[in-house]
């Protein structure tokens, strides 16, 4: 299992573009990922349950892969993240 805090630093939050683009993301891999807001727990693979968490800007949430490729699947949630779901 791969777990990391991560920041939201996008100007409008974990919306439904951003929301998306992880949900695609997350469906390429074989791993289980789960995105966490304080105690709201959500499937990466899930765009309602995504949206649900209420994350705008700034917000640390917390993402765990588990599974044959959940490293790759850690790192490139972790880019897409860094890149700012390519929003800006």
């Amino acid at each position: 299992m791969k777990g990391k805090s991560l920041k939201i630093t996008n100007k409008l939050g974990l919306h439904a573009r951003a929301a998306a683009k992880i949900v695609a993301l997350s469906s390429k891999f074989k791993s289980k990922i789960t995105i966490a807001n304080g105690k709201k727990i959500a499937d990466a693979k899930s765009i309602m349950k995504i949206l649900m968490l209420a994350a705008p800007r700034n917000t640390e949430i917390k993402i765990k892969t588990i599974g044959k490729d959940e490293e790759k699947a850690m790192n490139a949630l972790e880019e897409l993240f860094l890149r700012k779901f390519d929003e800006e």
